[in-house]
């Protein structure tokens, strides 16, 4: 799979989203084909970890085009790729993919879950790809053994609101492949206004 792929992450971060879907995401020797990703606007956007700075949140402050990782419920590890322009700490939640190479070694991280659930979910996902805190920072856009790749498929393209935000909950920001098996469920916060 090419790898490094020159994709264009400024401007608004939801047509960025939009447009990683069906482009593959290499990590650690295996690689998805993006089905589900999550848009954030950053200092606009109070459910994005980047609406306050915080040491946690710098790297998305940066340059577009790097991997913003956090832990998530203190186990899972969440990928994101950053987009500009910078200060603006805008990022895409990658959610989900379909694997497409590396399978033995998704399994082997995973354990035994059906092949369409492998990378079902933003902290499945991560581990599938084997990312942790490590590759905080990581470009994702040059080549090398972890990036964007080729857009390798033209989904269509589903909007409904964000997975487990309460703030801005009703954001129209969450994309998926329609039709695809790893997409995971919609689980509205049960902190979100009605």
């Amino acid at each position: 799979m090419a790898r490094g792929t020159e994709v264009q992450l400024d401007g608004p971060v939801d047509e960025r989203a939009r447009s990683l879907l069906g482009r593959t995401f290499t990590a650690h020797g295996v690689t998805v084909v993006l089905t589900e990703v999550e848009a954030y606007g950053g200092v606009d956007d109070p459910a994005s970890h980047a609406f306050t700075r915080t040491p946690r949140s710098e790297v998305m402050y940066g340059p577009s085009g790097r991997l913003y990782v956090y832990r998530s419920y203190g186990i899972h590890h969440c990928a994101n790729v950053v987009t500009g322009p910078t200060e603006q700490a805008a990022a895409v939640l990658l959610r989900a993919g379909r694997v497409v190479a590396g399978l033995d070694l998704a399994r082997e991280r995973r354990g035994a879950v059906p092949d369409d659930r492998l990378a079902r979910g933003p902290g499945n996902l991560a581990q599938a790809l084997g990312i942790s805190l490590a590759d905080l920072g990581t470009p994702v856009t040059r080549g090398g053994p972890l990036g964007l790749g080729e857009r390798v498929e033209e989904p269509e393209v589903v909007a409904g609101p964000r997975v487990g935000v309460s703030l801005a909950a009703d954001v129209p920001w969450r994309f998926w492949t329609a039709g695809d098996p790893s997409v995971s469920a919609y689980r509205r916060s049960p902190r979100a206004p009605r």
